[in-house]
């Protein structure tokens, strides 16, 4: 597993819209804001055209005007890392022009979250990088910096290896009146665990965001199943959430991704938050068991990962250690 150099004082780190980009004064804003943040932790940041340009579909720009603008941050020396500027609905527009011989050869951080999924899952198991699933570079936008944005660039450093659960999340979306907003912490953290009980297990990292991950599945980008056969020995943690969902599509796809191979050696599974789920035919909890009950391994439920936020650092392909007791949780990186 090839893990990319960790960040250090002066290097650059670069921004592309490899799946939406942004097109208001409140973004604008706020990324302008984040540039501003990231050079007062010493950092350099440099943005790709494609940042400030949006359709109403979920797009920045043509599948192959992303993979250039991505490609230009690969060619740059002193780009270390890559931060995604937003989700989207179109990332798989992108993919088949994504050189991932490219990519293996010049090892970099990449990360972002929801539809950056295409990337961070497939960089991983197809050139056996390690990836960020976390933040898009809005966070790093808000006025005060969640603990979580901050724990963020530490891990990117290199110098944060647990993480623990929070305290508060904020279950909608919050009001925006500068655009320079952080998060409205309105809920309990409360993780839940299938076992019911103090459990611990490890392995290597790999997972994302489900609605991505059932596209993914079966298709030519799909080396999910020789990853998680490499590293048998290690075991597998899978880490899930999901955007827009309902329970019937949960149970049936997550019953296809066992039949593809994807969970042999699971050793457990972290489950995020969902944001928006159609509960009609069965609660989240229920279709997840549906799911992968069978695999007698611990199932936790309502972790900081995924849309509802403040989120967690996911280092997909590093090994980390899972904790759950009492409606707590800490992932702690074997680095």
């Amino acid at each position: 597993m090839i893990k990319p150099e960790w960040l250090k004082n002066k290097d650059t780190i670069g921004v592309t819209a490899v799946s939406d980009g942004i097109d208001d004064e409140q973004d604008e804003r706020r990324f302008h804001n984040g540039v501003r943040k990231l050079n007062e932790a010493g950092y350099n940041v440099k943005m790709t055209d494609n940042v400030f340009g949006a359709d109403r579909q979920g797009r920045s720009s043509s599948g192959l005007t992303r993979w250039k603008e991505y490609e230009s941050l690969l060619d740059d020396a002193n780009v270390k890392a890559i931060i995604s500027a937003k989700g989207g609905n179109f990332l798989n527009e992108m993919m088949e022009y994504v050189d991932f011989e490219k990519i293996r050869s010049n090892p970099k951080w990449f990360q972002g979250y929801s539809d950056n999924t295409w990337l961070v899952h497939c960089i991983t198991t197809c050139c056996d990088i390690m990836t960020v699933y976390g933040n898009n570079f809005g966070e790093f936008g808000m006025d005060s910096w969640h603990k979580s944005v901050s724990d963020n660039l530490s891990i990117l450093e290199g110098t944060l290896k647990k993480q623990n659960s929070f305290t508060k999340y904020q279950k909608d979306f919050g009001e925006r009146i500068t655009g320079l907003e952080g998060y409205n912490e309105d809920s309990d953290v409360i993780w839940k665990c299938s076992k019911g009980e103090d459990i611990e297990f490890q392995g290597r990292l790999i997972g994302g965001c489900l609605d991505v991950l059932m596209l993914i599945a079966g298709t030519k980008y799909d080396s999910t199943e020789k990853f998680v056969s490499s590293y048998a020995g290690d075991g597998i943690v899978w880490y899930l959430e999901s955007f827009d969902i309902s329970a019937e599509n949960l149970m049936m796809n997550l019953w296809k991704m066992k039949e593809c191979g994807w969970f042999k050696n699971a050793k457990g599974f972290v489950f995020g938050r969902p944001l928006f789920f159609n509960d009609h035919f069965a609660d989240y909890e229920e279709a997840v068991m549906y799911g992968v009950g069978d695999l007698d391994v611990p199932v936790i439920f309502d972790s900081d990962i995924g849309h509802r936020g403040p989120r967690m650092t996911i280092i997909n392909g590093a090994v980390a250690n899972v904790k759950y007791s009492d409606g707590k949780g800490e992932i702690n990186y074997i680095m």
